[in-house]
């Protein structure tokens, strides 16, 4: 850049200092100097007029979405039962449910394509709107191109927000109530539009050098191009490596590597940008930012649950491995832990979410807390465990926790009229604690007398695992005996779907051949009140969502769980059923949806 001769030694400029000088002397003609200080060319000011533009842009985004949660998290309930507030409701989760399936591609929500256009429409519009992108050949303005000047400023300016965004403990997921799994779909965005502007940040250069003749001279004496390329391979690796198709091919191997990338890419860029103008600025904030979020959880996790907590594994079918770990804390439906399992070698250094499939003992009931989670094994760390479970049944390894994360954001589950829990393959896990927490508010309320609100909780299951009746009873019947409850609300209806089964099961009562002789606590009196009914093949997850949404004048919530285009129907479905809201058509007064996503 402009008045920045940068030798090859020492990397940085001498004496280091935190900004660079704004002191300029122009030595052109006062018309050419008045045309070289314009506001959207002056090199001296570029940081100011793009890098802050930029973050201005970003907290105006994330003022927007505070405004938008914590607006409807505390609006009077006289207000809910509004019209026009229940239809700008709907209009909201209209764009936040509603997905299309492009040639294969799962796009974001409307809402995040919408998000995504208005974004590049700024970045585009401040990189190529201002003119010009080169400077004028007839005299020498200076060393960078006004489009690379502000492409870069751009750049950097992202930089603070592409690295908080992944972090589990952040200041925008606090403010906004987005958790941190959902976060990450920005991380990924905002890091391609910094990729992008880098791109456009180093040709300029080097079309202007070639033109020049000097490009060579550049590259062997300044450190400045080099530090820069190398910043830019990292970052092109770590984008390139974050497409879905090759992450999940090569996913033990971006994991292990995605941090040694992101550290020469943050380390390369800093010498890069040799405190010019207010560039370490965005370093500083980076840090802090980075730092907070980072220290919190571990904070947490070594003060709030400690070193001693244990995790014991077994195999409770074929396809379901179930961790257990006896705790005192407290956690709701939806939400998930990360696990760090110490002594399993090099897997002992990173930690890997689990979504919690249970529900803490209420005062009144018996025993202590367990975080209990049902692993479906497939590669890596849970085929290990599996293995390893299998071998020697009930082993346990030392754990550290972190979290809990995610959950129904805004009301819980249970204030609905119906409630409808979808989950599919390995996510039929989630659903146990949200049929816990309606069946303790169901007995609490017949408890009581009242009656008048009491929900309908109706759960779908689609699964290949032929013994998931037995252990899913079994999660049941032993938290209802945890919380002294000796009755099933007739409001409950299970249907669980085999996908990989020969023939059907009636009821959870008949005997299943595929199934152990022996079954745990079969006897007991609140198994054969279970009403779980079998089927065979798929469940029609569409026709199951689409008949709960079109009850009419009842409030709906919606929790969903399973593969991609699983959610992507469910999503869809209750999507619709916004529509029907704006518009007054027949159906639920209101639809609410809570989506857990496998991969992130």
């Amino acid at each position: 850049m402009d008045g920045m001769a940068m030798m090859g030694t020492p990397w940085l400029d001498q004496p280091v200092m935190l900004h660079s000088s704004r002191a300029d002397t122009c030595k052109l003609s006062p018309d050419q100097c008045a045309y070289r200080s314009g506001h959207w060319r002056y090199w001296y000011h570029a940081d100011h007029v793009y890098a802050l533009a930029t973050v201005y842009f970003f907290v105006a985004v994330i003022g927007v979405c505070w405004v938008g949660f914590w607006g409807q998290r505390f609006v009077p309930a006289t207000l809910r039962d509004r019209s026009w507030w229940r239809k700008s409701l709907a209009g909201a989760r209209f764009l936040s449910y509603r997905r299309f399936n492009v040639t294969g591609w799962r796009t974001p929500s409307l809402g995040v394509g919408l998000l995504l256009i208005v974004g590049a429409v700024f970045f585009l519009a401040m990189t190529l709107g201002p003119q010009p992108y080169y400077w004028p050949t007839t005299v020498s303005y200076g060393g960078s191109p006004p489009i690379a000047t502000r492409s870069g400023w751009m750049a950097l300016a992202c930089m603070p927000f592409m690295i908080i965004l992944p972090t589990k403990s952040n200041m925008i997921a606090s403010l906004t109530g987005v958790s941190h799994e959902r976060l990450i779909v920005f991380h990924n965005w905002v890091g391609w539009v910094m990729f992008v502007l880098a791109l456009i940040h180093t040709f300029p250069f080097i079309v202007f050098n070639i033109w020049k003749g000097d490009m060579v001279s550049e590259w062997n004496t300044s450190v400045v191009y080099w530090t820069g390329v190398v910043a830019i391979i990292a970052q092109a690796y770590l984008q390139v490596f974050s497409l879905r198709s090759i992450r999940d091919r090569f996913y033990e191997f971006f994991k292990m590597t995605h941090y040694l990338a992101a550290i020469i890419f943050v380390v390369f860029f800093f010498i890069h940008c040799d405190f010019r103008l207010s560039s370490w600025d965005y370093f500083i904030a980076t840090g802090v930012l980075y730092t907070l979020s980072f220290l919190y959880p571990q904070i947490r996790t070594y003060f709030e649950f400690g070193l001693s907590h244990r995790a014991s594994f077994t195999m409770v079918s074929d396809l379901a491995l179930k961790v257990t770990i006896p705790i005192d804390t407290t956690w709701r439906p939806g939400q998930h832990m990360f696990l760090r399992f110490v002594h399993l070698g090099a897997h002992a250094f990173t930690a890997h979410p689990f979504t919690i499939c249970s529900l803490p003992v209420t005062r009144d009931g018996t025993g202590q807390s367990r975080l209990t989670f049902y692993v479906h094994p497939r590669g890596g760390l849970t085929a290990r465990l599996a293995k390893a479970a299998t071998q020697r049944p009930g082993f346990s390894v030392p754990v550290l926790l972190d979290g809990p994360y995610g959950g129904v954001k805004g009301r819980p589950l249970y204030t609905y009229d119906h409630i409808l829990i979808i989950a599919c393959g390995a996510g039929a896990g989630l659903s146990l604690p949200f049929v816990m927490e309606s069946l303790l508010r169901s007995a609490w309320q017949a408890k009581t007398g009242n009656k008048k609100f009491i929900s309908k909780i109706q759960v779908v299951i689609a699964t290949r695992d032929v013994q998931l009746v037995q252990w899913y009873e079994e999660a049941l019947l032993e938290y209802l005996e945890e919380n002294g409850l000796e009755m099933v609300p007739e409001n409950l209806d299970i249907s669980i779907y085999q996908t990989g089964r020969s023939e059907s099961k009636g009821d959870s009562g008949s005997k299943d051949p595929e199934q152990p002789d022996e079954k745990p606590r079969g006897d007991h009196p609140v198994v054969k009140q279970l009403p779980v009914t079998v089927f065979l093949g798929r469940p029609d997850i569409a026709t199951v969502v689409r008949d709960a949404t079109l009850q009419p004048g009842l409030s709906v919530g919606v929790a969903a769980c399973g593969p991609g285009e699983i959610l992507r129907i469910v999503q869809n479905e209750a999507a619709a059923a916004q529509l029907r809201v704006i518009s007054s058509e027949s159906g639920a007064r209101e639809v609410y949806l809570h989506s857990e996503v496998f991969s992130w």
